[in-house]
């Protein structure tokens, strides 16, 4: 058995630091995050202690006996036990292993990974100047250091690097002249609505299927989704033919 840090004690019951931290979750992660700290948790503990006081008032002045909070618990538990039914449906949703390989390999075209290029690239405003960079460069000044210095795009803080894009992302003539380089190669200036384009190709991965270990996990999620959703959509056209449904127009 777990051993739980006593916080506060209200009438005899105990406040654990397990109660802080449920709370704490209970909020999300962006209240979380403000309240996770030292003070934070001290006012979530206040919290606790207030609402064990509220209750002990309550039990006290027998509210629990009062028509609106029967109303309340009823439709507190209408809603849980709609819940609890439909999760005991849903639970029924089983997969093999053998099933999503099949799918998987039924479907492999939904698994393709487009061919794609990781590219650095200087813009500059004429073509004289981005020739005069190229030779600087093939002289031996960095790419990256000669980006920085002297590119117009947002890029040249990361040295020029586009990271990695597939066809249809970049302006036509950049990636005409992209898919064509070979991996390490140094374009000419390449002419487009933006200026000239002295483009490095940094490494090229070609169209491929992506692996099963790869999808698996996912896919299985995405089958047991489908059957969930076929499960619930069936057994609701079941229950509508068992029970009296009438849909005012």
């Amino acid at each position: 058995m777990e051993d739980f840090k006593v916080l506060a004690t209200v009438n005899g019951k105990e406040i654990t630091d397990k109660h802080v931290d449920s709370l704490l979750h209970s909020l999300g992660p962006q209240r979380s995050a403000q309240f996770n700290s030292i003070e934070g948790r001290k006012q979530l503990l206040n919290e606790l202690i207030s609402q064990e006081l509220f209750y002990l008032e309550a039990k006290e002045k027998d509210m629990d006996k009062e028509e609106g909070f029967k109303r309340e618990l009823e439709h507190t538990k209408e809603n849980l036990l709609k819940q609890y039914a439909i999760r005991s449906a849903l639970n029924q949703a089983e997969i093999s292993e053998k099933e999503v390989s099949d799918y998987y390999e039924q479907n492999k075209e939904r698994f393709k990974n487009e061919e794609s290029v990781k590219a650095s690239h200087i813009l500059v405003d004429t073509e004289d100047t981005a020739n005069e960079i190229l030779e600087n460069i093939k002289a031996g000044l960095e790419f990256e250091e000669a980006a920085k210095v002297n590119s117009k795009c947002p890029s040249k803080e990361n040295g020029g690097d586009l990271g990695y894009f597939t066809k249809g992302r970049m302006v036509a003539e950049f990636e005409k002249a992209a898919f064509k380089m070979e991996k390490g190669e140094l374009s000419s200036p390449v002419r487009t609505q933006f200026g000239y384009h002295i483009i490095k190709v940094i490494d090229k991965k070609p169209e491929n299927i992506m692996k099963f270990e790869e999808v698996k996990d996912d896919l299985t999620q995405q089958i047991i989704a489908m059957k969930q959703n076929e499960i619930y959509n069936k057994k609701s056209e079941e229950l509508k033919n068992k029970y009296d449904v009438k849909i005012n127009e």
